[in-house]
């Protein structure tokens, strides 16, 4: 191996950069097992089952994302936050590489992983060595979220919490928290910590994406089940927004852009009149 850091100014200019990958992976909300870290400390305090237990805590969350986050454990950057990824393997495709990590992190395989942008800046290497970041972003869904994680035994880990008491809640909780990998948290993206070498540009800029593609595609699609209601699909349009919509107006826009199936069943098992069901006519383009 290389020791770059020995190597003159003069010498450097002949040798290959490092590559590697960092993915930026949106959802509506942590798996129910998934840590959440404080920004501030950036020390896990909960799982996402207590937390969402919380009163008022899903309310207040209604307009954002959330994203995982891996802490380092080594320089640079040793205890920071981190975007999952890492170098290329000599026998893995970049999407490969990606979709590992990304797996590894969340225990969980996106339903959505798209190539985003190539950051390459001269400066933005925190070693002797210039370093390539190939930067992917995905998308979990609802499906996706529900998904049993590969390290757990194969049962409804969403539903049992969704069934149990809120002492049950707690408790399944606690016991995630005491096993998990504390150093793998979810966080809001209006509420990320500092971040290690510039993967806050790489954070800021599929924000950015994402919401220019939710202004002229369907990509929203991809955070929902096969059918939803009108309410569910604003909720995505809102968070990935970062904004309160307009309920009429969001209704009378959608259907006329003539993309929505009306199935004619209605949602089951809520405490309010039910809402109508939709789905979409074709599986759209991103």
């Amino acid at each position: 191996m290389v020791n770059f850091s020995a190597t003159s100014a003069s010498e450097r200019r002949f040798m290959p950069p490092a590559v590697a990958v960092s993915t930026v992976a949106f959802a509506l909300h942590p798996p129910v097992d998934a840590n959440i870290a404080d920004p501030n400390s950036g020390e896990v305090i909960s799982t996402w089952g207590e937390y969402a237990g919380h009163e008022g805590a899903r309310e207040e969350n209604l307009t954002t994302l959330w994203l995982p986050l891996v802490r380092r454990t080594r320089p640079p950057f040793d205890g920071r936050w981190a975007l999952p990824g890492g170098p290329i393997p000599w026998d893995e495709d970049l999407d490969q590489t990606a979709a590992r990590t990304l797996h590894e992190a969340v225990l969980r395989s996106p339903g959505y992983l798209e190539q985003l942008y190539t950051f390459g800046a001269t400066s933005r290497s925190a070693t002797a060595q210039r370093l390539v970041t190939v930067a992917y972003w995905g998308l979990y869904g609802e499906l996706d979220l529900r998904t049993v994680p590969t390290t757990e035994s194969s049962r409804d880990v969403a539903g049992d919490v969704a069934s149990a008491t809120q002492d049950a809640v707690t408790e399944f909780s606690q016991t995630l928290v005491s096993s998990a990998d504390a150093n793998v948290a979810w966080f809001s993206i209006d509420h990320l910590p500092d971040l290690a070498f510039d993967h806050s540009d790489i954070v800021d800029y599929a924000v950015w994406r994402l919401r220019q593609r939710t202004e002229y595609s369907m990509v929203a699609h991809r955070f929902l089940g096969e059918e939803f209601t009108m309410a569910q699909m604003r909720r995505v349009h809102e968070a990935i927004l970062g904004e309160q919509i307009d309920p009429a107006n969001f209704r009378r826009d959608m259907l006329a852009q003539g993309q929505l199936f009306d199935t004619g069943r209605v949602e089951h098992g809520t405490p309010h009149r039910p809402a109508r069901l939709y789905r979409f006519k074709d599986q759209p383009e991103s």
